[in-house]
């Protein structure tokens, strides 16, 4: 009697399973802090790169000047210079190199394959095989060439996924499928370019070479409405991505209607990459690498859409500048630069690729 009660300790069980879970809990805030981190130098890069390149050109204005130039402070010269010729050009330049950074990301993370990027798999290939229909049998203005890329490169990707389907689509047959298309709308594209009048083949092979000279704010406009749309329903579908990476069966144990959401992230990443495509043309490599480095800078396990976004946009700025300034007077296509800043690491992957038995 008035014997005290003495609480039993936990099972041993049941302390692992707790330390267990903070382990875990400590990792993913290390993960989300060190992502944050990321991010917020990206995003400084990404603020100094673009005031560079309103700053530097034949006519350079001050890097002090440029902050209060785009705001509509300054004299006349520098305001024609800066809201005319430079600052949509940056503009186009951020919003192109995001789309396809995170169209990339997708693509990547849902075939779980460094290769499934846009421009890999054939969709920026439909996107330009269209665009250039538009451009040189129609002879369609922007609107028209834009449209037509977005119909192209999803006519592209259901392509790819049908004749990829196989009791499931994997990764391995999505990317030899999306070479082979690629492949095809290439030649089309190509005996188009053939039937062109000159001045129409001029114009598309222009295109065709990926560029940011002479874009406008009639090119702004439809990015920032089409990155209204889609990067919202990219964050809302972010997390049946992530239970995809998992693999179908698994995802649909955790409740994600798999066919739905692969739907509408294929839906999505078409259009990022169509938008992108129509804006600049088929800018090679920058879909390809941009989340690669995204999730090598963050370290972390997780999709990293935000990071290969603003990866996207770094590299497309950066490029830009070094195509305008590298030969100056002469400015070369941005697509030159990016494609020879990403052929390497292109045949980099495919080595390591071999080395460690996934090449096939």
């Amino acid at each position: 009697m008035g014997a005290a009660l003495v609480e039993a300790p936990p099972p041993a069980g049941d302390a692992r399973l707790g330390a267990a879970r903070a382990q875990v809990a400590r990792g993913r805030a290390a993960n989300r802090a060190r992502t944050v981190s990321v991010s917020l130098v990206l995003a400084s890069l990404i603020a100094i790169v673009f005031c560079a390149s309103i700053s530097v050109g034949d006519f350079p204005i001050p890097v002090q000047d440029v902050v209060p130039a785009v705001f509509g402070f300054g004299g006349a010269d520098s305001h024609f210079i800066v809201h005319t010729l430079r600052l949509p050009r940056a503009l186009v330049g951020l919003l192109v190199g995001g789309s396809f950074g995170l169209s990339g990301a997708i693509f990547q993370n849902l075939a779980r394959n460094p290769l499934a990027s846009p421009d890999i798999i054939g969709v920026t290939a439909g996107a330009t095989t269209a665009a250039v229909f538009a451009i040189v049998i129609l002879g369609a203005g922007y609107t028209v060439v834009s449209l037509s890329a977005f119909v192209g490169a999803l006519a592209s990707a259901v392509a790819v996924y049908v004749l990829a389907y196989k009791r499931g689509v994997s990764s391995y047959r999505i990317v030899l499928v999306g070479i082979g298309v690629g492949a095809v709308m290439l030649a089309i594209t190509q005996y188009l370019l053939t039937r062109a009048e000159i001045f129409d083949a001029q114009r598309a092979m222009v295109w065709l070479t990926g560029s940011l000279n002479g874009r406008g704010w009639e090119h702004v406009r439809p990015l920032l409405l089409a990155g209204a749309v889609l990067v919202p329903l990219v964050l809302l579908l972010a997390r049946p991505l992530r239970a995809l990476q998992l693999g179908d069966e698994t995802a649909s144990g955790l409740g994600t209607r798999v066919d739905g959401a692969k739907a509408a992230l294929l839906l999505v990443g078409v259009g990022l990459a169509a938008v992108a495509t129509a804006a600049a043309g088929p800018v090679v490599f920058v879909a390809f690498v941009s989340a690669p480095i995204a999730r090598r800078l963050t370290r972390a396990p997780g999709l990293a859409l935000v990071p290969a976004a603003l990866v996207g946009a770094l590299l497309l700025l950066a490029a830009d500048l070094l195509a305008r300034r590298a030969l100056a007077p002469t400015e070369l296509p941005v697509g030159i630069v990016t494609g020879i800043l990403g052929a390497p690491y292109l045949l980099w992957l495919l080595a390591r690729a071999n080395r460690v038995g996934r090449g096939g």
